[in-house]
């Protein structure tokens, strides 16, 4: 089933007494073989656990950065539907990497609930990430993913209180991705300290793994943030590669800058060892 595919993830992790790296790359930016090139390359420096987006006209939680990725990806033509036709690439020779979804609501009620999560699973993915569906507005979504086992991530921030965090974790599963920074993806840097507590207590009341993103862009900030996570979550300067590949028209930039990346940030989370 696709959720055992992120535990194991996370087992694999602890086991070698470390956070994991979920790294998020834009589908189809600048082109979706490129994009498929990004995904192998990251997996093979590092990355446990991919995050693919899925551009939307209207994505409130991402900033420049990602939403520039986004407007380049639609620009190219990238649907929903192709989205999931690269996730299938990608699964037809990695059996083990989870692929989470991340995205809006929009484009999944257009396909339909259950349209959706039948294709999603038949391509591979383990679960999504739907910025703009909050727990009280999900339960649709959670029902039919429920008959093909995809996870239902959800978010927390550093306003999340513990009442609302059980609201959050209900129906959850997988992880919690914990927003580091109040704002949009890319904004600022985080201070691992300041939300040392908010992670625990989203850890303990869900009892799923918490990773933690947004603000997160260095190898030096992963390893700060990897001594209180379970996994450190990095999209803003993995999309950056791509934007670099797509200004210059050479389009190879973006694998290899990933590649790079994910290596600069699996080692140095790697060093933190967890107890």
């Amino acid at each position: 089933m696709p959720t055992e595919r992120i535990t194991a993830a996370f087992g694999r992790a602890k086991a070698d007494k470390r956070a994991a790296l979920v790294a998020y790359i834009m589908a189809g930016d600048p082109d979706l073989e490129t994009s498929y090139r990004s995904l192998c390359a990251v997996r093979d420096n590092g990355a446990d656990i991919i995050e693919l987006g899925a551009p939307f006209t209207d994505p409130m939680a991402d900033g420049p950065a990602i939403q520039k990725a986004g407007l380049r990806a639609l620009a190219a033509k990238t649907s929903l539907t192709d989205v999931l036709a690269l996730a299938a690439r990608f699964r037809k020779g990695d059996q083990t990497t989870p692929l989470i979804l991340m995205g809006y609501a929009n484009p999944v009620h257009s396909m339909g609930y259950a349209e959706f999560a039948a294709a999603a699973a038949e391509a591979g993915i383990d679960g999504t990430i739907i910025v703009d569906l909050p727990p009280e507005e999900d339960a649709p979504v959670r029902a039919e993913y429920a008959r093909h086992g995809l996870s239902v991530i959800r978010l927390a921030t550093p306003t999340t209180h513990e009442a609302r965090m059980k609201k959050v974790a209900e129906g959850a599963s997988g992880f919690i991705y914990f927003v580091a920074v109040t704002g949009v993806t890319g904004a600022g840097s985080a201070d691992p300290e300041a939300i040392a507590a908010n992670v625990e207590m989203a850890r303990k009341v869900s009892g799923l793994p918490v990773c933690v993103g947004f603000g997160v862009k260095t190898g030096a900030q992963a390893a700060e943030m990897a001594k209180i996570a379970d996994g450190v979550v990095v999209g803003s300067a993995f999309v950056e590669h791509a934007a670099a590949a797509h200004e210059s028209g050479d389009f190879a930039r973006a694998p290899s800058g990933m590649g790079a990346l994910a290596k600069e940030l699996s080692s140095a989370i790697a060093k933190v060892v967890k107890s």
